[in-house]
């Protein structure tokens, strides 16, 4: 998740998502506008003795729900610490925090397997809220009488932070919860059977979670439900192709160098969209001599009018800043590529640079439906070689 970064603590980037600062203001303005209300409760449920009439005049309400609003998303960044401080003990890379609509997200450069380490990860976030929930309990407990604003602000804080320690323990994967849930499952199951199975039960949560926010008008709920369900179905899929392509590498799965069809830049557009027409390809490898210089794409074809492609020529629209792989790499690494790149497919090359492949997003959703079937990667590779999939190459 893409966001502002603001600084860096224990190694970690911290960034605002653009999201954070719509909801920030949001919440100030919903606490303070609700201050009479919320000092009832807590003065019901904690004794604060607070005097609802001294804090609900001028501009006192909106500074409480302001002071509570940051209160609170600090507690969320320290939530989301607990978690990162945990995994980066266990030995595993935490790429960024970031805050956002939804409260935080720490971003892992690789999601736990080992289930010991999921479960104590899941569970360091809990914990954490809850351990500033009693600290803010405790400023709340020694503030003098009459102490009207940090009485508000720090038994306000104390009370949401323990409740969202346990609305996190739900079990919806992939919240805190789910995760436990996964931990546990995979102690006696394989990892992505486990996944399977917490995800079915978090995307449940996550449709009855929507039903009562449809009931009850809360968009947020209505929000973070389909979040939930989003996010489950994600890292569920993600996991079946880790485990489907376990011990698959790019050489397995991609179009071999003797098999692609390539152009050169000095092919004209004009001809480029016929071969692309006559041989069903969207993409090809530019090559000068044996030197990958470039890909070229249907879209970098259509970006030349059509009374001028017989001018222009491919090294004019095709794209040099080009990401490659190698042929020893896994499946899923290549898969993942694409996704952060925003490609359809990789050249592959060696440790010359050469170029020895092209690995597509067909290919590895060729290779996936093999895998399910019982193949095995010397079956996938027979069976690109063979153009199963409609011929070599086709992206």
């Amino acid at each position: 998740m893409r966001g502002i970064k603001i600084g860096t603590v224990l190694g970690i980037p911290v960034r605002l998502n653009w999201t954070f600062l719509i909801v920030l203001p949001l919440f100030a303005y919903l606490i303070g506008s609700q201050v009479g209300m919320i000092a009832g409760v807590m003065n019901d449920a904690l004794g604060a003795g607070i005097d609802p009439a001294a804090i609900g005049s001028g501009i006192t309400p909106w500074v409480l729900g302001l002071a509570a609003a940051l209160g609170l998303f600090g507690g969320v960044l320290l939530h989301e610490f607990g978690h990162s401080v945990v995994a980066m003990r266990y030995g595993y890379e935490i790429e960024s925090i970031t805050l956002w609509l939804l409260g935080g997200l720490a971003n892992f450069a690789e999601f736990p397997e080992d289930w010991k380490h999921e479960f104590w990860i899941a569970v360091a976030g809990p914990i954490v809220s809850v351990a500033v929930g009693v600290v803010c309990y405790a400023v709340f407990a020694f503030a003098p009488v009459g102490a009207d604003a940090v009485l508000f602000v720090f038994g306000y804080l104390a009370l949401l932070n323990v409740v969202l320690a346990g609305f996190n323990m739900l079990p919806a994967f992939p919240m805190d919860g789910g995760r436990v849930l996964r931990a546990l499952l995979a102690r006696s199951q394989p990892h992505a059977q486990a996944t399977q199975r917490a995800a079915a039960i978090g995307k449940t949560f996550a449709f009855f979670m929507g039903l009562i926010g449809l009931f009850t008008f809360q968009l947020l709920l209505i929000v973070l439900a389909f979040f939930i369900y989003m996010a489950a179905s994600g890292e569920a899929q993600q996991t079946t192709l880790k485990a489907a392509f376990e011990d698959v590498t790019v050489a397995d799965v991609m179009t071999r160098r003797e098999d692609l069809h390539t152009v050169t830049p000095d092919t004209s557009v004009a001809d480029l969209m016929g071969r692309m027409f006559e041989e069903r390809h969207t993409g090809y490898p530019v090559l000068h001599g044996d030197d990958l210089v470039g890909m070229v794409t249907l879209e970098d074809a259509r970006s030349v009018r059509e009374v001028e492609r017989d001018a222009y020529r491919v090294d004019d629209v095709m794209e040099t800043d080009v990401v490659a792989i190698g042929p020893g790499a896994d499946a899923v690494t290549a898969l993942q590529t694409m996704q952060q790149n925003g490609v359809g497919r990789l050249p592959v090359v060696d440790t010359q640079g050469a170029l020895v492949g092209i690995i597509s997003r067909t290919d590895l959703m060729t290779a996936f439906n093999i895998i399910q079937t019982g193949g095995t990667p010397s079956v996938i590779s027979g069976r690109r070689q063979l153009g199963d999939d409609g011929g070599p190459g086709v992206f």
